[in-house]
């Protein structure tokens, strides 16, 4: 793949041009293992279908991984009768390998894939890779569990798909509503920074992916489709749940400890509307306010717990100290990563330390309250002693948003990568460099029946 941009950020969108080049500008992947059967029937209805609607040149590419049978000669006869077909042989089984391997040596600007078995509607297409193509989205799904789809299927595998997405939402908080339907598309520079992130070369490929794009701010549109279940499907049920439950441990844990740079798939500053200038109003405070208001009601409610949990057994000093000092490194966390965007580790330490210093302030504040309100009423009743502390902790959610926002996290817009002209971009931010388990594109073995046109 060609890389015209600095690593550390994400060109803008762009509608993609229909006259720009003689290139395709969809390039639509079928991987395939032992299909012999199948194979032609599906590309020449998959090609008939794009010739007729399909606006934009295309092409499809016949992805063989490791077949055993006469699919390579069955992909070969395709790529000699069929201008738009092109046929890759790999040495190597897997889904996710057959995707990164053909996708980062494609020239295409969107790149597709979907099942030979064509269970999906080929209606679904268009929709599917428009968004992409108008540089509204940054990839694209089909989904068989949204409200407007329709599907047949026998009841185990929708359980087992909607148990699936169900553990996505609970444990990795996926917003997306179907992570294995076979009909996904993505802009090719998406694709150039986030394959080498992904790990699985398998079926969990899929969700690695759209995981980690969502993790980092992309967009990603979902197209409800019609779908009808293949009873010939060779799929391992069984192998491939317990696969990808290993997946989403590997995945969840990475995400936990920050060991993903997730900064690296940025936008530039500028291309989401959020990011324009508000007249009087600095850069991101009304997203930092939202932000801080929701993790300050939480923080509130914990804080209220944990000194209720305390004051049983111990006097409203210590109560408080103990209560506050749990809910403020909470805070401190959830702030640095919700309201005001710091992902990964650098500086997690410092940012601790600045907000515990926040919290002495704070605790002062309180405990000044408390030795006020003891002062005054002697022997206060508990109701009493919450309402003062709610009325202090207010006076000093106020002060600790603007300690937070000045100081801790200040608002550094130069930082962000600005273009000074159009196409000019400002230097990459953070670490740049591959995680260790990115797996280079030459471990695979590619053979190509043909050059590429």
């Amino acid at each position: 793949m060609r890389t015209d941009t600095p690593r550390g950020t994400l060109p803008a969108r762009e509608h993609l041009l229909a006259d720009s080049a003689d290139l395709p500008v969809l390039d639509v992947v079928i991987p395939v293992f032992n299909e012999e059967d199948d194979l032609e029937r599906c590309v020449r209805r998959l090609h008939d279908h794009l010739a007729r609607t399909f606006p934009y040149r295309f092409r499809i590419t016949v992805a063989d991984n490791a077949s055993t049978d006469s699919t390579p000669e069955v992909a070969a006869r395709l790529e000699r009768s069929i201008a738009e077909v092109r046929a890759y042989r790999l040495e190597r089984k897997g889904r996710g390998s057959a995707l990164r391997t053909v996708w980062s040596h494609s020239d295409a600007p969107v790149l597709a894939y979907m099942d030979v078995d064509l269970s999906t509607d080929l209606n679904a297409l268009l929709p599917l890779v428009a968004p992409l193509i108008s540089g509204h989205s940054d990839l694209a799904i089909g989904s068989r569990l949204a409200r407007s789809s329709r599907v047949v299927r026998g009841p185990k595998r929708e359980f087992i798909s909607r148990a699936y997405n169900l553990i996505l939402k609970s444990s990795l908080a996926a917003r997306f509503s179907d992570a294995q339907c076979g009909f996904k598309a993505i802009r090719r520079e998406v694709a150039e920074r986030l394959l080498p992130m992904v790990e699985d070369t398998g079926w969990f490929f899929d969700t690695e992916l759209l995981v980690l794009a969502e993790r980092a701010g992309l967009r990603i549109h979902e197209v409800p489709v019609d779908w009808v279940d293949d009873p010939d499907s060779t799929v391992h049920i069984v192998s491939t749940a317990a696969e990808d439950l290993k997946g989403v441990w590997r995945v969840g844990r990475a995400l936990a400890v920050g060991a993903l740079p997730l900064d690296r798939l940025a936008r530039p500053f500028g291309d989401d509307p959020r990011d324009r200038q508000l007249t009087g109003v600095p850069g991101g405070l009304a997203r930092q306010l939202v932000g801080f208001c929701v993790v300050g009601a939480l923080s509130t409610l914990l804080y209220l717990l944990l000194y209720s949990v305390f004051r049983a057994g111990a006097g409203p000093q210590v109560a408080n100290a103990g209560a506050l000092l749990l809910s403020a490194v909470a805070n401190t966390a959830a702030n640095r990563r919700l309201t005001f965007g710091v992902r990964g580790r650098d500086r997690a330490v410092r940012h601790q330390a600045q907000g515990l210093v926040v919290f002495g302030i704070g605790l002062a504040l309180t405990s000044g309250s408390l030795a006020a309100l003891d002062a005054a009423a002697g022997d206060p009743s508990h109701g009493t002693e919450l309402a003062v502390l709610i009325a202090a902790n207010l006076a000093a959610t106020v002060l600790r948003f603007l300690l937070l926002r000045t100081w801790v996290f200040p608002d550094r817009l130069g930082d962000v990568p600005v273009p000074d002209a159009p196409g000019a971009l400002a230097a990459p931010r953070g670490d740049t460099t591959a995680p260790p388990h990115a797996m280079p594109l030459d471990d695979a073995t590619i053979t190509m029946t043909r050059n590429r046109r």
